[in-house]
Protein backbone atom coordinates (compact mmCIF):
# COMPACT_ATOMS: atom_id res chain seq x y z
CA UNK A 1 0.00 0.00 0.00
CA UNK A 2 1.51 3.50 -1.27
CA UNK A 3 1.55 5.80 1.74
CA UNK A 4 0.73 9.04 1.23
CA UNK A 5 3.56 11.98 2.32
CA UNK A 6 2.80 12.77 5.21
CA UNK A 7 2.37 9.69 6.36
CA UNK A 8 6.21 9.17 5.77
CA UNK A 9 6.84 11.02 8.86
CA UNK A 10 5.00 9.52 11.03
CA UNK A 11 5.60 6.71 13.39
CA UNK A 12 5.23 3.66 12.36
CA UNK A 13 5.70 1.10 15.38
CA UNK A 14 2.78 0.69 18.10
CA UNK A 15 5.50 1.83 20.89
CA UNK A 16 6.71 5.28 19.00
CA UNK A 17 2.58 5.99 18.31
CA UNK A 18 1.99 5.25 21.91
CA UNK A 19 4.66 7.58 23.03
CA UNK A 20 3.46 10.10 20.19
CA UNK A 21 -0.09 10.07 21.20
CA UNK A 22 1.13 10.55 25.26
CA UNK A 23 3.46 13.17 24.86
CA UNK A 24 0.83 15.34 22.20
CA UNK A 25 -1.93 14.94 24.96
CA UNK A 26 0.67 15.88 28.05
CA UNK A 27 1.49 19.09 25.64
CA UNK A 28 -1.77 19.92 25.06
CA UNK A 29 -2.31 19.69 28.98
CA UNK A 30 0.78 21.90 29.74
CA UNK A 31 -0.16 24.25 27.03
CA UNK A 32 -4.08 24.43 28.61
CA UNK A 33 -2.95 24.94 32.20
CA UNK A 34 -0.09 27.61 31.32
CA UNK A 35 -3.03 29.47 29.39
CA UNK A 36 -5.68 29.04 32.68
CA UNK A 37 -2.62 30.20 34.39
CA UNK A 38 -1.84 33.37 32.69
CA UNK A 39 -5.85 33.94 31.73
CA UNK A 40 -6.98 33.36 35.08
CA UNK A 41 -4.40 34.30 37.50
CA UNK A 42 -1.31 36.47 36.11
CA UNK A 43 -3.36 38.45 33.91
CA UNK A 44 -5.56 39.55 36.55
CA UNK A 45 -2.85 40.10 38.49
CA UNK A 46 -1.34 42.62 36.12
CA UNK A 47 -4.66 44.33 35.11
CA UNK A 48 -5.08 45.23 38.90
CA UNK A 49 -1.51 46.74 39.00
CA UNK A 50 -2.49 48.64 35.97
CA UNK A 51 -5.87 49.79 37.54
CA UNK A 52 -3.63 51.01 41.02
CA UNK A 53 -0.95 52.74 39.02
CA UNK A 54 -3.32 54.82 36.43
CA UNK A 55 -5.36 55.93 40.12
CA UNK A 56 -1.68 57.23 41.21
CA UNK A 57 -1.03 59.02 38.24
CA UNK A 58 -4.68 60.14 38.38
CA UNK A 59 -3.57 62.05 41.54
CA UNK A 60 -0.20 62.77 40.84
CA UNK A 61 -1.82 65.12 37.69
CA UNK A 62 -5.14 65.96 40.07
CA UNK A 63 -3.75 69.61 40.06
CA UNK A 64 -2.96 70.11 36.58
CA UNK A 65 0.79 70.34 35.22
CA UNK A 66 2.02 72.91 32.65
CA UNK A 67 3.33 71.61 29.89
CA UNK A 68 4.61 74.63 28.47
CA UNK A 69 7.13 74.89 31.06
CA UNK A 70 10.94 73.48 30.71
CA UNK A 71 10.90 69.51 30.70
CA UNK A 72 13.58 69.90 34.00
CA UNK A 73 11.31 71.88 35.98
CA UNK A 74 8.56 70.19 34.88
CA UNK A 75 10.48 66.66 36.11
CA UNK A 76 11.54 68.15 38.87
CA UNK A 77 8.05 69.52 39.75
CA UNK A 78 6.41 65.87 39.24
CA UNK A 79 9.64 63.69 41.18
CA UNK A 80 8.82 66.05 44.25
CA UNK A 81 5.16 65.39 44.94
CA UNK A 82 5.81 61.42 43.70
CA UNK A 83 9.35 61.35 45.89
CA UNK A 84 6.80 59.24 48.75
CA UNK A 85 4.91 56.61 46.29
CA UNK A 86 8.52 55.18 44.81
CA UNK A 87 7.65 56.04 41.32
CA UNK A 88 10.19 58.35 39.21
CA UNK A 89 9.67 60.81 36.06
CA UNK A 90 12.10 61.05 33.34
CA UNK A 91 12.18 63.28 30.17
CA UNK A 92 12.63 60.83 26.69
CA UNK A 93 16.46 61.39 27.29
CA UNK A 94 16.42 60.05 30.98
CA UNK A 95 14.38 57.52 30.34
CA UNK A 96 16.34 56.02 27.62
CA UNK A 97 19.50 56.09 30.21
CA UNK A 98 17.72 54.67 32.77
CA UNK A 99 16.47 51.33 30.29
CA UNK A 100 13.51 52.41 28.04
CA UNK A 101 14.65 51.23 25.33
CA UNK A 102 15.03 47.06 26.84
CA UNK A 103 11.46 47.69 28.15
CA UNK A 104 8.53 45.49 26.38
CA UNK A 105 5.51 46.96 25.31
CA UNK A 106 1.82 45.40 26.28
CA UNK A 107 -0.57 46.65 23.98
CA UNK A 108 -3.68 45.03 26.06
CA UNK A 109 -1.90 47.15 28.95
CA UNK A 110 -1.43 50.38 26.88
CA UNK A 111 -5.08 50.11 25.98
CA UNK A 112 -6.35 49.28 29.13
CA UNK A 113 -4.06 52.55 31.09
CA UNK A 114 -5.86 54.93 28.13
CA UNK A 115 -9.34 54.00 29.42
CA UNK A 116 -8.21 54.66 32.87
CA UNK A 117 -6.57 58.14 31.83
CA UNK A 118 -8.49 59.46 29.90
CA UNK A 119 -6.13 59.44 26.93
CA UNK A 120 -3.55 57.64 24.54
CA UNK A 121 -0.92 56.26 27.05
CA UNK A 122 1.90 53.60 26.71
CA UNK A 123 3.02 50.43 29.07
CA UNK A 124 5.86 49.02 29.05
CA UNK A 125 7.59 46.56 31.10
CA UNK A 126 11.47 46.07 31.68
CA UNK A 127 12.98 43.30 33.94
CA UNK A 128 16.49 44.27 35.83
CA UNK A 129 16.56 43.47 39.38
CA UNK A 130 13.25 43.91 39.85
CA UNK A 131 10.40 44.34 37.79
CA UNK A 132 9.47 48.00 36.53
CA UNK A 133 7.00 49.13 35.01
CA UNK A 134 6.84 52.12 32.24
CA UNK A 135 3.87 54.73 31.31
CA UNK A 136 3.52 57.44 29.11
CA UNK A 137 0.51 59.72 30.31
CA UNK A 138 -1.81 61.44 27.87
CA UNK A 139 -1.83 64.08 30.34
CA UNK A 140 2.29 64.72 29.66
CA UNK A 141 3.16 62.56 26.66
CA UNK A 142 6.47 64.17 26.39
CA UNK A 143 7.71 62.51 30.11
CA UNK A 144 7.63 58.48 31.12
CA UNK A 145 7.11 57.56 34.46
CA UNK A 146 8.57 54.53 36.47
CA UNK A 147 6.87 52.31 38.43
CA UNK A 148 9.12 49.76 40.30
CA UNK A 149 7.02 46.69 41.74
CA UNK A 150 9.15 45.18 44.15
CA UNK A 151 6.50 42.85 45.80
CA UNK A 152 6.51 41.52 42.19
CA UNK A 153 9.04 39.78 40.45
CA UNK A 154 9.29 37.58 36.52
CA UNK A 155 11.45 35.61 38.82
CA UNK A 156 8.26 34.96 41.50
CA UNK A 157 6.53 32.88 38.23
CA UNK A 158 9.86 30.57 37.88
CA UNK A 159 8.32 27.97 40.46
CA UNK A 160 5.16 27.75 38.59
CA UNK A 161 7.23 27.22 34.96
CA UNK A 162 9.27 24.79 36.79
CA UNK A 163 6.28 22.97 38.33
CA UNK A 164 4.80 22.68 35.20
CA UNK A 165 8.02 21.61 33.45
CA UNK A 166 8.49 19.01 36.01
CA UNK A 167 5.22 17.35 35.68
CA UNK A 168 5.22 17.25 31.69
CA UNK A 169 9.11 15.61 32.31
CA UNK A 170 7.31 13.14 34.61
CA UNK A 171 4.26 12.61 32.61
CA UNK A 172 6.22 11.94 29.93
CA UNK A 173 9.02 9.89 31.55
CA UNK A 174 5.84 8.04 33.07
CA UNK A 175 3.86 7.57 29.66
CA UNK A 176 7.02 6.13 27.74
CA UNK A 177 7.45 3.84 30.88
CA UNK A 178 3.48 2.42 30.18
CA UNK A 179 4.60 2.72 26.32
CA UNK A 180 7.46 0.29 26.53
CA UNK A 181 6.04 -2.22 29.07
CA UNK A 182 3.02 -2.27 26.91
CA UNK A 183 5.13 -2.78 24.29
CA UNK A 184 7.81 -5.01 25.82
CA UNK A 185 5.26 -8.13 24.89
CA UNK A 186 4.69 -7.43 21.18
CA UNK A 187 8.77 -7.19 20.27
CA UNK A 188 8.86 -10.45 22.26
CA UNK A 189 6.46 -11.96 19.97
CA UNK A 190 7.62 -10.55 17.01
CA UNK A 191 11.36 -11.81 17.35
CA UNK A 192 9.51 -15.58 17.82
CA UNK A 193 7.58 -15.00 14.77
CA UNK A 194 10.52 -14.49 12.78
CA UNK A 195 12.16 -17.36 14.38
CA UNK A 196 9.69 -19.60 13.83
CA UNK A 197 9.49 -18.33 10.18
CA UNK A 198 12.98 -19.50 9.72
CA UNK A 199 12.21 -23.04 10.91
CA UNK A 200 13.09 -22.20 14.95
CA UNK A 201 11.02 -22.80 17.56
CA UNK A 202 11.30 -21.27 20.94
CA UNK A 203 9.81 -21.85 24.16
CA UNK A 204 6.50 -21.22 25.09
CA UNK A 205 6.13 -17.72 25.58
CA UNK A 206 5.12 -15.91 28.89
CA UNK A 207 1.42 -14.53 28.88
CA UNK A 208 2.13 -10.68 29.84
CA UNK A 209 0.77 -7.77 29.12
CA UNK A 210 -2.91 -6.47 28.50
CA UNK A 211 -5.59 -8.85 27.60
CA UNK A 212 -5.59 -8.65 24.69
CA UNK A 213 -2.05 -9.47 24.28
CA UNK A 214 -2.40 -12.15 26.46
CA UNK A 215 -5.02 -13.64 24.01
CA UNK A 216 -2.42 -12.87 21.09
CA UNK A 217 0.08 -15.05 22.94
CA UNK A 218 -1.62 -17.67 23.72
CA UNK A 219 -3.00 -18.05 20.25
CA UNK A 220 0.49 -17.78 18.77
CA UNK A 221 1.95 -20.17 21.80
CA UNK A 222 -0.50 -23.20 20.14
CA UNK A 223 0.16 -22.19 16.67
CA UNK A 224 3.94 -22.34 17.11
CA UNK A 225 3.31 -25.89 19.16
CA UNK A 226 1.17 -27.11 15.99
CA UNK A 227 3.51 -26.18 13.53
CA UNK A 228 6.45 -27.67 15.54
CA UNK A 229 4.37 -30.88 15.22
CA UNK A 230 3.72 -30.55 11.99
CA UNK A 231 6.89 -30.15 11.20
CA UNK A 232 8.20 -33.74 13.23
CA UNK A 233 5.47 -35.36 10.89
CA UNK A 234 6.88 -33.66 8.13
CA UNK A 235 10.37 -35.42 8.95
CA UNK A 236 8.53 -38.42 9.80
CA UNK A 237 6.78 -38.63 6.17
CA UNK A 238 10.16 -37.81 4.54
CA UNK A 239 11.88 -40.87 6.51
CA UNK A 240 8.91 -43.10 5.11
CA UNK A 241 9.01 -42.03 1.38
CA UNK A 242 12.93 -42.88 1.64
CA UNK A 243 12.72 -45.95 3.09
CA UNK A 244 9.48 -47.03 2.41
CA UNK A 245 9.04 -46.41 -0.93
CA UNK A 246 12.74 -46.84 -2.22
CA UNK A 247 13.14 -50.18 -0.85
CA UNK A 248 10.74 -51.59 -3.53
CA UNK A 249 11.79 -49.17 -6.32
CA UNK A 250 15.43 -51.43 -5.60
CA UNK A 251 13.88 -54.87 -5.84
CA UNK A 252 11.96 -54.19 -9.04
CA UNK A 253 15.02 -52.64 -10.42
CA UNK A 254 17.43 -55.97 -9.30
CA UNK A 255 14.25 -57.98 -10.51
CA UNK A 256 14.64 -56.09 -14.35
CA UNK A 257 17.97 -57.16 -14.42
CA UNK A 258 17.08 -60.53 -14.11
CA UNK A 259 15.06 -60.85 -16.65
CA UNK A 260 16.02 -62.58 -20.17
CA UNK A 261 16.71 -61.00 -23.41
CA UNK A 262 13.84 -61.72 -25.10
CA UNK A 263 11.86 -59.41 -22.43
CA UNK A 264 14.60 -56.83 -22.77
CA UNK A 265 12.35 -54.27 -24.37
CA UNK A 266 9.71 -54.64 -21.09
CA UNK A 267 13.11 -53.93 -18.76
CA UNK A 268 14.06 -50.69 -20.30
CA UNK A 269 10.46 -49.07 -19.67
CA UNK A 270 10.78 -50.17 -16.06
CA UNK A 271 13.96 -48.73 -15.50
CA UNK A 272 12.79 -45.64 -17.17
CA UNK A 273 9.70 -45.82 -15.07
CA UNK A 274 11.59 -46.48 -11.85
CA UNK A 275 13.89 -43.76 -12.39
CA UNK A 276 11.03 -41.38 -13.20
CA UNK A 277 9.48 -42.47 -9.84
CA UNK A 278 13.13 -42.07 -8.31
CA UNK A 279 13.06 -38.01 -9.69
CA UNK A 280 9.12 -37.54 -8.46
CA UNK A 281 9.96 -39.22 -4.74
CA UNK A 282 13.30 -36.70 -4.78
CA UNK A 283 10.82 -33.57 -5.33
CA UNK A 284 8.59 -34.97 -2.55
CA UNK A 285 11.76 -35.05 -0.30
CA UNK A 286 12.94 -31.38 -1.73
CA UNK A 287 9.60 -29.80 -1.01
CA UNK A 288 8.97 -31.60 2.42
CA UNK A 289 12.69 -30.39 3.51
CA UNK A 290 11.80 -26.54 3.31
CA UNK A 291 15.02 -25.76 2.23
CA UNK A 292 16.00 -25.30 5.54
CA UNK A 293 19.33 -27.02 5.78
CA UNK A 294 22.84 -24.89 5.94
CA UNK A 295 23.72 -21.13 6.61
CA UNK A 296 23.34 -18.31 4.73
CA UNK A 297 27.03 -16.86 3.76
CA UNK A 298 28.29 -14.41 1.45
CA UNK A 299 28.71 -15.80 -2.28
CA UNK A 300 28.54 -15.24 -5.45
CA UNK A 301 25.67 -15.46 -7.87
CA UNK A 302 27.97 -16.24 -10.66
CA UNK A 303 29.56 -18.96 -9.74
CA UNK A 304 26.80 -20.47 -9.12
CA UNK A 305 25.93 -20.28 -12.69
CA UNK A 306 28.89 -20.86 -13.84
CA UNK A 307 28.75 -24.40 -12.68
CA UNK A 308 25.42 -25.06 -13.40
CA UNK A 309 26.95 -24.40 -17.23
CA UNK A 310 29.83 -26.74 -16.43
CA UNK A 311 27.67 -29.66 -15.04
CA UNK A 312 25.30 -29.60 -17.96
CA UNK A 313 28.24 -29.13 -20.85
CA UNK A 314 27.46 -32.55 -21.60
CA UNK A 315 24.55 -32.18 -23.00
CA UNK A 316 23.83 -31.31 -26.86
CA UNK A 317 21.72 -27.87 -26.45
CA UNK A 318 23.37 -24.68 -26.35
CA UNK A 319 23.78 -22.99 -22.97
CA UNK A 320 24.49 -19.20 -24.02
CA UNK A 321 25.91 -17.23 -20.81
CA UNK A 322 25.83 -13.29 -20.22
CA UNK A 323 26.80 -12.40 -17.00
CA UNK A 324 27.07 -8.99 -15.43
CA UNK A 325 29.44 -7.97 -12.38
CA UNK A 326 27.41 -8.45 -9.12
CA UNK A 327 28.16 -8.08 -6.11
CA UNK A 328 28.23 -10.73 -3.40
CA UNK A 329 24.95 -11.74 -1.36
CA UNK A 330 23.88 -13.60 1.78
CA UNK A 331 22.49 -16.70 0.30
CA UNK A 332 21.98 -20.83 1.41
CA UNK A 333 24.01 -21.60 -1.97
CA UNK A 334 22.53 -24.62 -2.33
CA UNK A 335 18.88 -23.90 -2.40
CA UNK A 336 19.73 -21.14 -4.82
CA UNK A 337 21.93 -23.61 -7.01
CA UNK A 338 18.57 -25.85 -6.84
CA UNK A 339 16.60 -22.99 -8.18
CA UNK A 340 19.14 -22.40 -11.35
CA UNK A 341 19.10 -26.22 -11.65
CA UNK A 342 15.59 -26.59 -11.74
CA UNK A 343 15.00 -23.73 -13.74
CA UNK A 344 17.63 -24.85 -16.46
CA UNK A 345 15.90 -28.17 -16.17
CA UNK A 346 12.57 -26.95 -17.44
CA UNK A 347 14.39 -25.27 -20.15
CA UNK A 348 16.14 -28.31 -21.27
CA UNK A 349 12.84 -30.30 -20.96
CA UNK A 350 10.41 -27.64 -23.44
CA UNK A 351 13.40 -25.67 -25.36
CA UNK A 352 13.72 -26.16 -28.30
CA UNK A 353 18.07 -26.71 -28.42
CA UNK A 354 19.24 -22.85 -26.89
CA UNK A 355 19.35 -21.26 -23.33
CA UNK A 356 20.65 -18.16 -22.46
CA UNK A 357 21.52 -17.36 -18.72
CA UNK A 358 22.08 -13.78 -17.80
CA UNK A 359 22.97 -11.73 -14.18
CA UNK A 360 22.71 -8.49 -13.02
CA UNK A 361 22.84 -6.08 -10.49
CA UNK A 362 19.89 -4.24 -10.26
CA UNK A 363 19.50 -1.30 -7.67
CA UNK A 364 19.75 -3.26 -4.22
CA UNK A 365 19.23 -6.82 -5.64
CA UNK A 366 21.21 -8.81 -7.83
CA UNK A 367 18.99 -10.96 -10.75
CA UNK A 368 19.39 -13.90 -12.96
CA UNK A 369 17.36 -15.11 -15.44
CA UNK A 370 16.99 -18.44 -17.49
CA UNK A 371 15.27 -17.93 -21.03
CA UNK A 372 14.42 -20.68 -23.75
CA UNK A 373 13.23 -20.94 -26.95
CA UNK A 374 9.83 -23.24 -26.51
CA UNK A 375 6.33 -22.85 -27.01
CA UNK A 376 6.10 -20.52 -23.37
CA UNK A 377 2.76 -20.42 -21.11
CA UNK A 378 -0.39 -19.10 -20.98
CA UNK A 379 0.53 -16.09 -18.70
CA UNK A 380 -3.51 -15.80 -17.07
CA UNK A 381 -1.68 -19.22 -15.85
CA UNK A 382 1.51 -18.35 -14.23
CA UNK A 383 0.40 -17.68 -10.55
CA UNK A 384 -0.93 -20.96 -10.93
CA UNK A 385 2.16 -22.66 -12.03
CA UNK A 386 3.76 -21.86 -8.38
CA UNK A 387 0.83 -23.63 -6.64
CA UNK A 388 2.27 -27.96 -5.78
CA UNK A 389 1.16 -30.66 -7.92
CA UNK A 390 0.79 -27.64 -10.47
CA UNK A 391 1.23 -29.04 -14.46
CA UNK A 392 2.38 -26.48 -17.01
CA UNK A 393 -0.21 -26.24 -20.17
CA UNK A 394 -0.11 -28.34 -23.08
CA UNK A 395 1.97 -26.00 -24.82
CA UNK A 396 4.61 -26.98 -22.47
CA UNK A 397 3.83 -30.47 -21.83
CA UNK A 398 3.04 -32.11 -18.29
CA UNK A 399 5.72 -33.91 -17.39
CA UNK A 400 6.95 -34.24 -13.55
CA UNK A 401 5.28 -34.24 -10.53
CA UNK A 402 4.27 -30.69 -10.63
CA UNK A 403 6.92 -29.67 -7.35
CA UNK A 404 9.62 -27.99 -9.48
CA UNK A 405 8.10 -24.86 -9.58
CA UNK A 406 6.72 -24.96 -6.28
CA UNK A 407 10.22 -25.50 -4.55
CA UNK A 408 11.72 -23.05 -6.57
CA UNK A 409 9.25 -20.48 -5.13
CA UNK A 410 9.16 -21.37 -1.87
CA UNK A 411 13.27 -21.32 -1.56
CA UNK A 412 12.76 -17.30 -3.67
CA UNK A 413 10.55 -16.56 -0.93
CA UNK A 414 12.31 -17.82 2.08
CA UNK A 415 15.33 -15.68 0.69
CA UNK A 416 13.10 -12.74 0.75
CA UNK A 417 12.92 -12.35 -3.09
CA UNK A 418 10.53 -12.38 -5.93
CA UNK A 419 9.89 -14.95 -9.58
CA UNK A 420 8.88 -13.61 -12.50
CA UNK A 421 7.72 -15.80 -15.47
CA UNK A 422 7.00 -14.17 -18.63
CA UNK A 423 7.08 -15.02 -22.41
CA UNK A 424 9.82 -13.65 -24.59
CA UNK A 425 8.37 -11.54 -27.65
CA UNK A 426 11.14 -13.72 -29.61
CA UNK A 427 9.10 -17.14 -28.62
CA UNK A 428 10.08 -18.97 -25.34
CA UNK A 429 9.74 -18.46 -21.79
CA UNK A 430 11.97 -16.03 -19.46
CA UNK A 431 12.32 -17.18 -15.85
CA UNK A 432 13.71 -14.01 -13.63
CA UNK A 433 14.74 -14.38 -10.29
CA UNK A 434 15.75 -10.96 -7.60
CA UNK A 435 17.24 -11.48 -4.51
CA UNK A 436 17.94 -8.96 -2.10
CA UNK A 437 21.37 -7.96 -1.09
CA UNK A 438 20.72 -7.72 2.26
CA UNK A 439 19.20 -11.01 4.32
CA UNK A 440 16.28 -9.28 6.04
CA UNK A 441 16.47 -12.05 8.89
CA UNK A 442 19.52 -10.26 10.54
Amino acid sequence: MKLKWWQRFLPRSAFSQTVLLLGSLLLINQLVSYWSVAVYFIKPSYEQINQLIARQINILFVDGVDVGREHLTMVDALNAKVRDDGMTVYNLKQAQEAGLGQATYYSFLSEQMSVYLGGEAEVRFSQGEKLDVWIKPPQAPTLWIKVPLSSINESDLSPLTLYLLVIGGLSVAGGWLFARRQNRPLKRLQKAAVAVSKGDFPPMLPLSGSTEIVEVTHAFNQMANSMKQLEQDRALLMAGISHDLRTPLTRIRLASEMMVEDDQYLKEGIVTDIEDMDAIINQFIAYIRNDQEGAREPDQINRLIQEISQQESHREETIELSLADCPEIAINSVAIKRVLSNLVENAFRYGNGWIKISSYHQGNTVCFSVEDNGPGIDETKVESLFQPFTQGDSARGSVGSGLGLAIIKRIVDRHHGRINLSNRPQGGLKAQVWLPLTDKNQ
